[in-house]
């Protein structure tokens, strides 16, 4: 098993998913490949607000979708192919020292809600104390759990494809439980996966309500990847610290609840061996549903298993 490392240069950076892209790395399942990332504005903000003396990146027409995220990637993974499932084992993630968050009317997001102006929070943010605090003087200081926004492979048809959106095989999930420690799973829809991360958040909200979270550039991330083929899943999913959880996504949240629900019956049915009415009725006393995000165009919603919720002697 090796390890690889990706440094976010413009070879390696791009703003889309796009089956026509070319892997910058190829690598064998079990191997690692520990990432440096952006934050998702491209340094904008730590240039602007911070007075930090980050690169700016010409951006590529052919490889940058307008107003999307700086991705590192994408990567192959050999013997993908597909109708398999991409292994994702998050390994390790930690933040830079400076984040940003905006928030204001407009844009989807504040509408409603009695905002007259737009606002942008900087946030200094200390990994070793596991916080971040405004630089603003507003005296907040809040605990970080960093996690990975986009994770995710290349879809099928014809690109590029914008990263805002999440898919069916992943990319902008902001799903705040994919922490450390976690393990996701993404359908594999093109030869290699050809997957991306990048859209570092220190720290988020389930809803992610005001469109953005804290978001960083990050200094390590590492992923170790594996190829499944005997998972089969329509939408992703993942083992996380806080239990086993189903994705779902949809135009409206009354969509990504049943997409969510699909996914965790599927689980519970292929886990415990149970009718699905059963699991029904088992996920009504047991599972969790959480609006994942409301803010990409495509809602989220995850259902979620605590690892002490069924006491029940598995398949197999």
């Amino acid at each position: 098993m090796a390890t690889h490392t990706l440094e976010p240069t413009r070879e390696t950076l791009h703003a889309c998913f796009s089956r026509e892209l070319p892997p910058v790395l190829t690598i064998d399942p079990g191997d690692t490949v520990i990432f440096r990332t952006l934050d998702a504005g491209w340094g904008r903000a730590g240039r602007d607000r911070f007075g930090l003396d980050l690169p700016e990146y010409a951006r590529d027409p052919a490889r940058d979708t307008p107003g999307a995220h700086a991705l590192c990637g994408p990567i192959a993974i050999r013997g993908a192919l597909p109708g398999d499932v991409l292994e994702v084992r998050i390994e390790d993630v930690q933040p830079d020292a400076w984040g940003w968050t905006w928030a204001g009317p407009g844009r989807g997001t504040g509408d409603g809600l009695g905002l007259d102006h737009e606002v942008t929070v900087r946030w200094h943010i200390d990994a070793g104390s596991g916080t971040a605090s405004d630089g603003d003087g507003l005296g907040i200081t809040v605990p970080i759990r960093p996690f990975m926004g986009v994770m995710g492979n290349a879809p099928a048809a014809p690109g590029p494809h914008s990263t805002i959106p999440p898919r069916r095989v992943g990319g902008n999930l902001d799903c705040r439980e994919l922490v450390a420690g976690s393990t996701l799973w993404l359908p594999v829809e093109v030869e290699g996966a050809l997957f991306s991360t990048g859209d570092g958040h220190a720290a988020q909200g389930d809803g992610e309500v005001s469109r953005l979270a804290i978001e960083c550039p990050m200094c390590r991330v590492a992923l170790t990847f594996g190829v499944r083929r005997d998972l089969p899943l329509a939408m992703p999913a993942a083992e996380t610290p806080a239990g086993w959880l189903a994705l779902g996504l949809g135009v409206t949240l009354d969509e990504a609840q049943k997409s969510a629900l699909n996914g965790m019956l599927d689980h519970l049915q292929r886990t415990y061996g149970l009718d699905r009415s059963v699991a029904l009725a088992l996920a009504s006393v047991a599972v969790h549903l959480r609006v994942t995000q409301v803010v990409n165009q495509t809602v989220g919603v995850h259902a979620l298993l605590p690892p002490d919720a069924v006491r029940m002697r598995a398949v197999g």
